[in-house]
């Protein structure tokens, strides 16, 4: 079925939307026919055409200012907000390791900015009676790794507890809120963290594949998600299809989590 065109005259931020995941979501998002603004703090080397670039640091009160600022008085309004930017750069180790620094940054991008960042776009969209966010969330809210994770993890569980309270405030006002969960995803990062395990432990990139399922405890599914994958499922949650949902997480992990 096409669905070239159920986007047209919608308005679409995409946050970390320069590559990996991100990436795959705004040109998903654009290929629907939205007009897709993506922000991230360097400029990309190339975007697919359409898609439009403000950089600006979501890790900070200024940044989240500067891109809500720019696209309202650009485009007037957002419709879709898709809450991508995160990530996990603390050192492995455990606990101990970790510094009161490791935990706030880790915060700021994974759970503050988000909410920041709504905080800024959902008046208008509250005004309008209209709009749809999205949180990026991840499997390890609910299957931390406490290696090197531990934060990481905790701002993401963080994050879909606030996910499920935002919807159930602003649902009745014409504006849904969801959260979708990834597991593990074949990004460009994740390639070469895969060429780097594989150099180091003089092991092939498909046994360093398989050591990283291991670690979550298998993938039933047999390999990680691609990023154009996650990119459908928000298509279809932003779109008018889904129309009736809010308030839900939805986990795309290839069976990752064990539980029901």
């Amino acid at each position: 079925m096409d669905y070239q065109n159920e986007l047209a005259g919608q308005v679409a931020l995409v946050t970390g939307g320069t590559k990996g995941t991100g990436r795959a979501i705004a040109e998903r998002l654009n290929s629907a026919g939205a007009t897709v603004i993506v922000t991230a703090r360097s400029h990309p080397e190339s975007l697919a055409d359409g898609i439009q670039f403000i950089p600006s640091d979501l890790s900070t009160k200024e940044g989240t200012s500067k891109v809500a600022s720019e696209v309202l008085n650009r485009f007037g309004k957002i419709d879709i907000l898709v809450n991508n930017l995160g990530g996990s750069d603390t050192p492995g180790g455990g606990f101990s390791v970790l510094t009161n620094e490791d935990w706030e940054s880790t915060l700021q991008t994974n759970l503050l900015a988000p909410v920041r960042l709504d905080r800024a776009i959902l008046p208008q969209m509250l005004e309008r009676k209209s709009g749809v966010i999205i949180h990026i969330g991840s499997i390890q809210a609910k299957l931390p790794l406490h290696d090197s994770t531990l934060p990481y993890a905790a701002a993401k569980a963080g994050l879909v507890n606030y996910s499920k309270g935002l919807a159930k405030e602003v649902s009745p006002k014409g504006v849904r809120v969801l959260t979708v969960s990834p597991g593990w995803i074949m990004t460009a990062a994740s390639k070469r963290m895969m060429e780097r395990i594989s150099e180091s432990s003089n092991i092939s990139v498909e046994a360093a594949e398989q050591t990283v399922m291991d670690a979550l405890g298998g993938i039933p599914y047999g390999r990680p998600a691609r990023p154009e994958e996650v990119a459908e499922l928000v298509g279809f949650l932003v779109s008018p299809r889904a129309g009736y949902l809010t308030g839900t997480e939805y986990v795309i992990d290839g069976g990752t989590i064990p539980t029901i």
